[in-house]
């Protein structure tokens, strides 16, 4: 592989988990403000470790049992699936068939849903288990479209 395919390979990659990061950081962000900074930051370190042990539980091994051409053509079909149902969404967001994607309308909506539920002020010290929850699985869904 030549050294600028290489580049425009690592700067797309970087580009695609970017956006996922800002949507990861949007569902904390939102937890942390409504509900407890600790859970919500507890549960995204949480999804983070887990995503790293995936990955190397199923990487590691994926690379050096399967050969290089079958998992191209396997994670290129994945990709082309979910690349498919992307282009499906922005032609019609483009359209105007569907809304755009609105990161301050989604923070809003999160925020208000989480604000519903709030634990009491009489227990500060406590865990907030939806805190935690949100915020885990906002993580390592994002995270994993990053690793797929």
């Amino acid at each position: 592989m030549s050294t600028s395919s290489t580049v425009v390979l690592v700067l797309a990659v970087f580009g695609a988990s970017t956006v996922e990061m800002v949507e990861a950081l949007t569902i904390v962000v939102a937890a942390g403000v409504t509900r407890s900074w600790r859970s919500s930051l507890e549960g995204a370190a949480a999804a983070a470790a887990v995503l790293a042990v995936i990955v190397v539980a199923v990487g590691v091994p994926l690379i050096h049992y399967v050969p290089i051409n079958a998992l191209r053509v396997v994670v290129g079909a994945l990709l082309l699936v979910l690349g498919l149902s992307w282009l499906r969404k922005s032609i019609l967001r483009a359209s105007g068939h569907k809304a755009l994607h609105d990161e301050d309308a989604i923070f809003a909506a999160t925020s208000a849903e989480l604000a519903t539920t709030a634990s009491s002020p009489s227990a500060p010290k406590r865990r907030d288990a939806i805190g935690f929850a949100v915020a885990f699985k906002g993580v390592f869904l994002e995270g994993m479209e990053v690793v797929l």
